[in-house]
């Protein structure tokens, strides 16, 4: 079996990029259904944030990777030519590793963040629910689950951690020096953009607007400020007013055009905005920053803040990777016993097949006896057959687990009989 990741993230792909790659939690279910239906893979999950797509796959052989990577470009409408320079591919341990860092957060663009490991979570759930995953990656998402909190409760790894949405409200901070009194307006009010709100408060901000689509999570976020839930349709008389905008929705596509910033900027002529867009996809159109008294930046502007702050945390990179290590370890060692099932299953069979023959070449001898004695005899035979199973397939996994012994098991399929199955593709 091949278990592999093939991905881009911000550190190999542009902004224009991974928003194109961006999929939305409906979209995944179905790009699930899809692969499914035409790849020759037999598990599968997808991982897609601001900074990541990614996709985790268990098959035969390695001969699908280039399938997955067009996959991927053929399911977000972009060339292969396009793709390939950003794509990176990591198999066996490799893949397994990668996760596990992942889930700690340290590939994440803030370092230590603990948002990335809800994502994996609901990446996962979905995953699930759309019976895309298996006994592999059901365990290797699980895990990596518990590797995240290992490392945010054994390190420091997340202590004062840098969200991007604290980030973004630094870049306000930069740009006014001072935020008291300022006015700003959020649009969207997921996680990002709770983190900006509280960092916005926390900072002496006089007045948070807040719009998005979901009211009860704008209702929630309201109540913890001093701010001023807003209707969608209210955005540009509210932008005719406020000092920044910071903007973390889940919109296919932009909230913020040009057309909608030129009106707004003819009733704030010699007022300057700044808009922060935090969102992958964008949420404010690129050729916004065209108009004059307009600043935007997007995610990718933040690496000075997020860098700064990474410096402060780099100690317990270490002792994190070590984590990772004897997880990465642990569960590679699991893997290598999932190899063994085969030989586990005709060994079972072999000796189940030797019960049921001797039993039906003997019972017809036993007819004398009480139903209740020849009970008693068949589980003594039944009994003992599965004893005599118990220590060679311990051995058996033993042998596997250690990846050195490869002569030994084919050793016990020569004393035991049994046929070689087909070669797979080995989990290292």
């Amino acid at each position: 079996m091949h278990l592999v990741v093939i991905g881009v993230n911000h550190k190999t792909a542009p902004l224009e990029l991974r928003e194109k790659l961006t999929i939305d939690e409906q979209g995944l279910s179905h790009a699930l259904a899809k692969l499914k239906s035409h790849a020759n893979a037999a598990e599968f999950c997808l991982i897609s944030t601001c900074n990541r797509t990614e996709l985790y796959a268990v098959a035969r052989t390695r001969v699908g990777d280039d399938m997955l990577i067009s996959f991927l470009a053929g399911y977000s409408g972009i060339k292969r030519e396009e793709l390939d320079p950003c794509v990176y591919i990591r198999s066996g341990h490799h893949a397994v590793r990668h996760l596990f860092e992942v889930a700690c957060g340290l590939d994440s663009m803030a370092l230590g963040e603990t948002q990335i490991l809800g994502q994996i979570k609901n990446a996962y759930c979905i995953a699930d629910d759309a019976e895309a995953t298996g006994a592999i990656l059901n365990n290797l998402f699980q895990r990596s689950i518990t590797v995240g909190k290992r490392a945010r409760t054994e390190t420091g790894i997340s202590c004062g951690a840098f969200s991007i949405g604290a980030a973004a409200v630094q870049l306000a901070k930069v740009v006014f020096s001072d935020l008291t009194g300022r006015k700003a307006l959020v649009l969207g009010a997921g996680e990002m953009a709770k983190l900006a709100v509280t960092h916005l408060q926390a900072n002496g901000v006089g007045k948070t607007y807040i719009a998005s689509r979901t009211k009860s999570r704008v209702d929630s976020l309201v109540k913890q400020i001093n701010g001023e839930a807003i209707d969608l349709h209210k955005i540009e008389e509210v932008l005719r007013e406020v000092d920044f905008l910071i903007s973390s929705t889940s919109a296919p596509r932009p909230i913020v055009t040009k057309d909608r910033m030129a009106r707004v900027m003819k009733y704030r002529p010699n007022s300057p905005i700044f808009l922060i867009d935090i969102a992958v996809p964008r949420d404010i159109a690129p050729d916004v920053s065209e108009l004059d008294g307009v600043f935007v930046y997007n995610i990718d502007d933040l690496h000075f803040f997020i860098d700064r702050c990474k410096s402060e945390r780099e100690n317990e990179i270490e002792k994190v990777r070590m984590i990772v290590e004897e997880e990465t370890a642990e569960f590679m060692s699991y893997l290598r016993t999932q190899e063994a099932v085969p030989l586990i299953k005709q060994l079972r069979a072999k000796f189940e097949s030797v019960y049921v023959d001797e039993w039906e070449r003997y019972s017809a001898k036993l007819a004398h006896l009480p139903d209740a004695d020849r009970e008693y005899v068949r589980k003594m035979l039944k009994s003992a057959v599965n004893k005599l199973t118990h220590d060679p397939i311990i051995r058996i996994k033993h042998y596997a687990s250690n990846g050195q012994d490869k002569e030994k098991l084919d050793l016990v399929r020569e004393i035991f009989g049994l046929p070689a199955p087909e070669e797979p593709e080995r989990l290292l």
